[in-house]
């Protein structure tokens, strides 16, 4: 198995995961600015030290399995993994956030109630 196949399951995942989490968030779904922003950080933090770790030695990929294409030293399957993270992440907290919002609204009608 390449590294792209292996990282094309990994967002795959990851992105029907976080369109199944926007849809149980409802209005507070994750803002996509705010995802764009940080893939855009993660992406730049992941060039930088990535090509640190690897100039390094700390590690190295087998070429077989990679597509040839790097930023910096940085090969191109290693961006998949925080962009997995900033597109699930972000959902994962906003539904966490609106089933959170809804608990306390169930509490405060019972009190209500009461």
């Amino acid at each position: 198995m390449t590294y792209v196949v292996l990282s094309a399951w990994f967002v795959g995942v990851a992105v029907v995961a976080a369109i199944a989490l926007s849809l149980l968030a409802g209005r507070r779904r994750a803002h996509l600015g705010a995802i764009a922003a940080t893939i855009g950080m993660l992406f730049v933090l992941t060039a930088v030290f990535d090509t640190v770790m690897i100039a390094t030695g700390l590690f190295h990929y087998s070429p077989d399995h990679l597509l040839g294409v790097h930023i910096g030293l940085a090969p191109l399957e290693d961006f998949a993994y925080p962009l997995a993270g900033a597109v699930l992440l972000p959902t994962l907290w906003a539904a966490l956030r609106a089933r959170r919002g809804s608990r306390a609204a169930v509490r405060a009608e019972e009190e209500d109630a009461s």
